[in-house]
């Protein structure tokens, strides 16, 4: 928004409206680039508090601090009078990202019964795309509002922080969270209430014998690097790299820019920033329906095949038509570019997007998944960091082959799935080891001659 960029950078502005400025390079300012990515940098800090506090004060109160920082980040950003405050409140945002990423995902794969575990933890995911379809179209509103457009869009925030603190007052803790804390009754209660039978023994014996096993770990992040732990750290770390290099962050964050770059005028690139908004958030839906049907790896490939078509087709369209000084990309190219880039976010919201969270926090371990969901944030929030902060200025640097970029990537990471990734569809989260680790043709030699446990049916726990 003009506006906005008036109050806070105006030699964005400036660089905006020159002709004399290469179309790709407009917004290459590092202090642009810095508000945006200064969420991050705080929400990877935050998330080695939040592994604290998600095992020693449980998942629910995690929800709940994340809530409280989210506000507070909100009253800074609609209030800011300055670049200094605009970036605290960016801070404090981020701060709630690093929370509430660790709580959520562990919260909903604990709660949910093996079933449908996939299914409701894209629940996460699909509620990020609504909030991403929410936040597009109030820009899209607030940007007829002058002068002050831009404030209203960084309050209405509010509502959401409200409802995720509201809402963390409200539900139980998960009955794994209890009695990893000692709470075994009321533990067996939650799991008696969310299973709606009485009938809970066994899978109430396997998260006692579980949390057992948790309490002996001393040290999780130490633990993490044992050998038998390796091969869920290594998939963590790299589906979060990978999921950042599909080039996704930086499509969504700078929609309305990159249209913009394009050619289109700044109402229009807001407009189809909402068009790929909805399109983000009606694909996500297809991985909850599909994702338990014909499971993790299959919608990884398949989407690995889409995207990397879309971003070559559009790097060749932007070759052709889109130098410095000319933005005029035509009717029928501007219409076939969002298209592809509609094609290339439906496919990633149906794969990477929520599988990248899914994956990880199905696969850890008890005694290591807090410790392990907090590495899987770590590493996505630092790699959307260096994304957010490097794209405006590759995109000027590479121009249209920053799109080609991405699609090697993209390369790269459908090959790590066809050879490395397990399929963990339908497996319950305790028999992971038995059923994943030890069946894989690569992971296997990992769990060979090291002691691990298993839980028979008195919930008694036998070393081999």
């Amino acid at each position: 928004m003009d506006d906005f960029l008036r109050e806070f950078f105006p030699m964005v502005l400036k660089k905006k409206h020159e002709d004399k400025e290469s179309n790709y390079c407009k917004y290459d300012n590092q202090g642009l680039q810095l508000f945006t990515s200064s969420l991050y940098l705080a929400g990877l800090t935050a998330t080695f508090f939040a592994s604290y506090t998600t095992r020693r004060l449980g998942r629910r109160l995690t929800m709940l601090i994340a809530g409280v920082f989210f506000i507070v980040g909100v009253i800074f950003n609609g209030a800011a009078q300055n670049l200094t405050m605009l970036i605290i409140g960016r801070i404090l945002l981020g701060c709630g990202i690093g929370f509430a990423n660790q709580a959520v995902p562990l919260f909903l794969s604990e709660i949910a019964p093996t079933r449908i575990r996939g299914g409701l933890n894209i629940l996460f995911q699909l509620n990020v795309t609504i909030g991403i379809l929410f936040a597009n179209l109030v820009n899209y509103g607030t940007a007829k509002i002058h002068p002050r457009g831009w404030r209203l869009s960084l309050s209405l925030a509010g509502i959401p922080a409200g409802l995720l603190t509201l809402g963390a007052l409200f539900v139980v803790d998960t009955p794994n969270s209890l009695i990893e804390r000692g709470r075994l009754e009321d533990g067996k209660a939650v799991l008696k209430k969310i299973r709606g039978t009485d009938n809970v023994e066994p899978e109430f014996n396997e998260i006692v014998a579980a949390s057992r096993v948790a309490q002996e770990v001393k040290h999780p992040f130490r633990n993490l690097l044992q050998r038998r732990n390796r091969p869920q750290l290594v998939i963590a770390v790299l589906l979060q790299i990978f999921q950042q290099f599909t080039g996704i962050n930086a499509i969504m964050f700078y929609a309305p820019v990159l249209f913009n770059t394009l050619g289109f005028k700044s109402g229009a690139s807001l407009y189809s920033a909402v068009i790929t908004g909805a399109v983000n958030l009606l694909a996500t839906l297809v991985s909850v329906y599909s994702v338990d049907r014909v499971g993790r790896r299959m919608l990884l490939l398949e989407a690995g095949v889409q995207m990397f078509l879309s971003q070559v087709a559009i790097a060749v369209v932007l070759g052709i038509k889109v130098t410095d000084r000319s933005d005029n990309l035509g009717h029928g190219c501007a219409i076939m570019v969002v298209v592809m880039v509609c094609i290339y976010v439906s496919s990633f919201a149906w794969s990477w997007g929520p599988l990248g969270w899914l994956i990880p926090s199905e696969t850890f371990q008890l005694e290591t998944r807090s410790a392990g969901q907090s590495v899987t944030v770590c590493v996505n929030l630092l790699f959307t960091f260096v994304i957010a902060q490097a794209f405006l200025s590759m995109l000027c640097h590479l121009k249209y082959a920053i799109f080609a970029f991405f699609s090697a990537w993209v390369v790269v990471m459908s090959l790590f799935v066809l050879f490395f990734l397990p399929e963990t569809k339908n497996v319950p989260i305790e028999e992971m080891t038995e059923k994943v680790w030890k069946q894989h043709w690569f992971w296997q030699r990992f769990m060979d001659g090291d002691n691990h446990h298993i839980v028979n049916s008195t919930g008694k726990i036998n070393t081999v």
